[in-house]
């Protein structure tokens, strides 16, 4: 019976050390987890930071850019009511100084050449001002 007791014992105080053991390893793992999930706090804190700043700097961008739109709109508002007409030029002020028919038609390929629409500094309602006036001189030269 002592045998049986100091073996119980034993046993007892095995489990003990081993109970002992799990729970040191389970506070060690508690505060590991806790470390880490500070780190993550701070890291989260960190990143909604960046990006309330990065909202705020958008937000002035976006106010400086719809003031640029609106003054830009108003100068472009400004020059066409200036020009009257918008971007068309009228057919005579291209064929100013033209007396022949000749010379008529040389500088009517020379316009055409510089204001064609697939050119870089090409417009179709310019094109078609130059043709109108190019066939009235024309009409207007036969006669």
């Amino acid at each position: 019976m002592s045998q049986t007791l100091e073996q119980e014992r034993r046993d007892l105080e095995e489990q003990r050390r081993q109970f002992a053991k799990e729970q040191e390893e389970f506070r060690r793992t508690v505060q590991w987890e806790e470390a880490r999930m500070e780190r993550e706090r701070q890291l989260f804190e960190m990143k909604l930071r960046i990006l309330e700043e990065e909202l705020q700097k958008l937000a002035a961008d976006k106010e400086r850019f719809e003031q640029q739109r609106k003054f830009y709109e108003r100068v472009d508002a400004f020059e066409t009511q200036e020009r009257g007409e918008g971007n068309v030029v009228r057919g005579e002020m291209f064929f100013i100084g033209v007396e022949n028919k000749t010379s008529l038609k040389k500088r009517y390929k020379d316009l055409i050449k510089i204001y064609h629409p697939d050119n870089a500094s090409g417009d179709k309602t310019t094109i078609q001002e130059i043709n109108h006036e190019y066939e009235r001189l024309c009409t207007a030269m036969q006669a």
